[in-house]
């Protein structure tokens, strides 16, 4: 009968080792996938950067949906040196062919003064609460504690804010802003789902912090009650990460398009109009903005509200949880975000099809050209609030 000395002998045998200092360079070097097989109490207290943490005993359940190519290069390392030889061994056996496994293990590597973190950790609750995003590798609990330390900027509280915020308020993003400067009315509630019947006639920034509240008391929601002008807007939409776009009129989309291409900063873009709706994602930094998609705004006659023209109530819902989605891959850097292309919805068919954007070269609002912006009200007045 083997013993263990036999066993690890066996998988050392097998296994490529190499030190510290070579798994050092290699890790500097990029493109390398660290693996780390300790024990999530082990993980706490500190890991190299950027490791993928699986614990020994699930890594053949995991590793095949977490590292998919198998002849890309992995380093493997534990507490010394023993787990992660047995986990290259039997990493091996399932087919990864570049796998090397760091003697002396994240001991030496501490001890040896390199560079550690320690990992983000959440709450029991949070681990509770958040559970079926922490068994999506894509996200996991470096990414729910990303979420939780991030900002989000709601424009508006109506019927695409309304699907937005509540998603990401549950998705747990750490705070949402909410600029919003109506009244809850009757007429709302078929599509504004943040608020109820018995909050007509109170502000809508104070309805929806108290759902969203009450959805998620991890989140914290700043309410906005004002009306957006150029004076103002610098200052409300800075320190934020993404802007969730659901305004009604174009002075105040272009005025958001010029203040977030000044700041950088993305702006997830819906718009509804009967039964149909589209979004985009318009990043100054990497893609096209909304000045790019429309150069001039067109006369008031062709843009009816959805007051003049209707909307499905459901319709909203559809788009601001699309535009929910979008933030969050933007906020993870997950997937490929809408960034440059447009997606539009038509409930009627069915349909969803989406359309390329590129930049338009007599565009002169852009991020290159960001200290020469200035933020003006359109035709000199401020934004009128007409929440969708």
């Amino acid at each position: 009968m083997a013993t263990f000395r036999d066993l690890l002998s066996a998988a050392k045998s097998v296994t490529t080792e190499v030190d510290t200092a070579t798994a050092d360079t290699a890790i500097s070097a990029g493109g390398v996938s660290i693996l780390d097989v300790r024990e999530p109490d082990e993980y706490a207290e500190g890991a190299l950067i950027g490791a993928l943490h699986i614990p020994r005993g699930h890594l053949e359940a995991q590793i095949e949906g977490r590292i998919t190519d198998k002849s890309a290069p992995i380093i493997v390392y534990c507490a010394g040196g023993v787990r992660s030889a047995f986990a290259a061994a039997t990493l091996g056996q399932l087919g990864y062919s570049n796998v090397l496994s760091m003697a002396g293990g994240y001991g030496k590597w501490k001890d040896e003064g390199r560079e550690w973190k320690s990992p983000a950790s959440l709450s029991p609750e949070q681990m509770n609460r958040y559970k079926r995003h922490l068994t999506l590798p894509e996200v996991g609990v470096e990414g729910q504690a990303k979420l939780l330390g991030s900002k989000v900027l709601m424009l508006g509280a109506g019927g695409l804010g309304s699907p937005s915020a509540m998603y990401l308020a549950a998705a747990g993003v750490g705070t949402i802003g909410i600029v919003d400067m109506d009244e809850v009315d009757a007429s709302n509630l078929q599509r504004q789902i943040l608020h109820n019947m018995e909050r007509i006639g109170d502000r809508k920034v104070e309805s929806a912090k108290k759902t969203l509240q009450l959805l998620n008391p991890d989140v914290k929601v700043i309410a906005y009650d004002t009306r957006l002008c150029a004076e103002n807007i610098m200052d409300i939409i800075s320190g934020y990460d993404v802007i969730v776009d659901g305004a009604d009129n174009f002075p105040s989309r272009y005025l958001l398009n010029d203040a977030s291409v000044k700041l950088g900063i993305p702006v997830v873009h819906g718009s509804i109009f009967r039964f149909e709706g589209m979004v985009s994602v318009f990043h100054p930094k990497t893609g096209p903005t909304y000045r790019d998609m429309v150069p001039e705004p067109p006369p008031a006659e062709l843009a009816p509200s959805c007051a003049e023209a209707g909307v499905l109530g459901v319709l909203p819902g559809i788009i601001g949880s699309i535009q929910a989605l979008e933030t969050i891959k933007v906020l993870l850097d997950l997937g490929e975000p809408l960034i440059g292309r447009i997606l539009a919805v038509d409930t009627t068919e069915m349909s969803f099809r989406t359309f390329n954007l590129k930049p338009d070269p007599t565009n002169l609002v852009t991020w290159a050209n960001r200290e020469q912006i200035q933020v003006r009200d359109l035709d000199g007045l401020c934004a009128p609030w007409m929440g969708h």
